[in-house]
């Protein structure tokens, strides 16, 4: 199989690359190696995959890149993360969507390109604030929360019927998308672009919503770093991870070997059940974002125990975790336990510090 990965450099891209390389794929890598997720550090590349530095945004390296047929495109390249909120909205927007309609337009245009399969990286973050019940009034209901609530410490939604407090369930792929963050809609609108200009050129695609990924190679220390990370960088300083809220949110992480797991199944299952479909990529486990860094502190810094400064960030879902099923129909089992995976992500390197470069 011949494959091009987009951000192949960056952190789940460079996972995906290597399983590809083990798999005895040939691989095509664009990257821009942007200094905000990179700092000055030069990607290392497995022996014959072929680089291509430079943004999908410009034609010339999308032309270099689809310069030979490949069989399917693993688009990971994006801007990510919370960054810094408005401010960062023109980068999400071009990288993210202009960039996922430039790359599709390039592939449509290719005249000796068939069709491959466009496998996106999307997120869980387009659901917004999760799936919640209400027992009292035994409906399903939104989980949004209100900025006084969370100014008075009410960390968890209420009913808007009853005001009872709501229960949260796995989201599936069917729950309507409710972004928080200028980076949670851009994504959605990437993911409804590809899906429309896909069909429109016969191009199958095919979106797996990423939950909270952690893994070796994580970037660190930037606008763009996960909680995992971050968490990380704090122990290995010696500094008390800080917890948002009360630490209750529950989430669904999963390590990036699963994240790997996932994109080569889709690629490889049969287009009628993966073309133009949705897939939740998580463990359906999920755990409570202070257990997390607990668990990461027993291995790092034991004794270190987290801070709560009771602040909150606008935007974040009080619980966010997956319903998996329908991957799970298409053989999709996680293999990397909570306990498992928290264990070797503390001894795993993460990406150096670009604070200083950036």
């Amino acid at each position: 199989m011949r494959a091009l990965v987009t951000g192949g450099s960056g952190f789940i891209g460079s996972h995906i690359v290597d399983a590809l390389v083990d798999r005895g794929d040939t691989v095509v890598v664009v990257d821009s190696l942007d200094t905000k997720v990179h700092g000055r550090m030069h990607p290392t590349i497995p022996d014959g995959t072929k680089f291509i530095h430079g943004d999908i945004c410009a034609e010339t390296v999308l032309h270099e890149a689809l310069s030979e047929r490949v069989d399917v495109v693993f688009h990971e390249a994006a801007t990510v993360g919370v960054g810094h909120g408005g401010a960062d909205a023109e980068s999400y927007v071009l990288n993210n969507i202009v960039g996922t309609a430039k790359l599709l337009r390039a592939i449509a245009a290719d005249s000796k390109q068939h069709q491959p399969r466009f496998v996106l990286a999307s997120t869980m973050a387009i659901y917004g604030d999760g799936a919640f019940r209400c027992e009292v009034c035994r409906e399903n209901r939104v989980g949004r929360r209100k900025a006084d609530d969370l100014a008075k410490s009410l960390w968890d939604p209420f009913c808007p019927v009853c005001g009872a407090k709501l229960t949260p369930q796995a989201s599936p792929e069917t729950q309507p998308p409710s972004p928080g963050t200028v980076y949670a809609i851009s994504k959605l609108g990437q993911e409804l672009l590809a899906m429309n200009l896909g069909r429109e050129s016969t191009i199958p695609v095919v979106a797996l919503r990423y939950h909270n990924v952690y893994g070796p190679r994580m970037p660190r220390d930037t606008p763009y770093a996960g909680v995992a990370s971050i968490f990380k960088s704090r122990l290995l300083a010696g500094i008390r991870p800080l917890v948002y809220e009360d630490g209750e949110q529950l989430r669904d992480f999963i390590h990036v070997d699963d994240i790997v797991q996932a994109n080569i199944l889709v690629a490889h299952a049969a287009e009628e059940d993966v073309a133009f479909e949705a897939f939740n990529v998580g463990t359906g486990h999920p755990h409570r974002i202070v257990d997390f860094a607990r668990e990461l502190a027993s291995s790092l810094a034991p004794g270190l125990e987290p801070e709560f400064p009771g602040s909150f960030r606008l935007g974040d879902a009080r619980h966010i975790f997956a319903d998996v099923s329908k991957l799970r129909r298409l053989g999709f089992t996680p293999r990397v336990s909570f306990e498992e995976g928290v264990s070797r992500f503390a001894r795993e390197p993460t990406r150096a510090s670009v604070i200083a470069e950036v």
